[in-house]
């Protein structure tokens, strides 16, 4: 099982990725691919789901579940016995169960061995990034209207000059 989330970022199974990403770019990746359905898949949301109405998915292998404290999210982590696991982060089941964040984190490591798992947040916070410290890879994707992203290199090449730029020395021969 794999999940394309752009070319040239792939989550596959048997591994533990914590991804940032705008929705946009996670409900692309779980809408547009017809192996989600064809695999026993979890999608886990807390109080607060930004992508459940959204996540256009019907199959009877897609089994949703919705913790709303972090010992029912452990136990739902622990009880998984799917081939992929979508954890969409909620912060607000840690309000004063911040104990539960390193047994949380190991269960998904487990977990991760066997299934492809993925913890979802559109941002980085405190709980997230105490989850994330146990995931094999932590993938960030900033939306281009960030400020400070970069447009991708067009490949055009600037045009030269025969000699060298004002505030350029060149190596002298021996």
């Amino acid at each position: 099982m794999r999940i394309m989330l752009r070319k040239g970022i792939t989550l596959h199974q048997g591994t533990f990725t914590a991804v940032i990403a705008p929705e946009q770019v996670i409900l692309s990746a779980l809408n547009d691919n017809p192996d989600i359905g064809r695999f026993l898949t979890l999608f886990v949301c807390g109080n607060y789901s930004r992508l459940l109405t959204r996540f256009r998915q019907a199959s009877p292998n897609i089994e949703l579940r919705r913790p709303f404290t972090a010992d029912q999210l452990l136990t739902a982590i622990k009880e998984a016995g799917h081939t992929v696991i979508i954890i969409e982060h909620d912060p607000t089941l840690f309000d004063g169960a911040e104990r539960l964040l390193a047994p949380i984190a190991a269960a998904l490591r487990e977990a991760g061995r066997e299934a492809l798992v993925i913890l979802y947040a559109p941002a980085m916070d405190r709980p997230f990034g105490t989850l994330a410290r146990q995931a094999d890879r932590l993938i960030e994707i900033m939306p281009s209207d960030e400020p400070g992203y970069r447009q991708p290199y067009q490949g055009t090449r600037p045009y030269r000059h025969d000699a060298a730029a004002p505030a350029q020395k060149t190596l002298e021969v021996f």
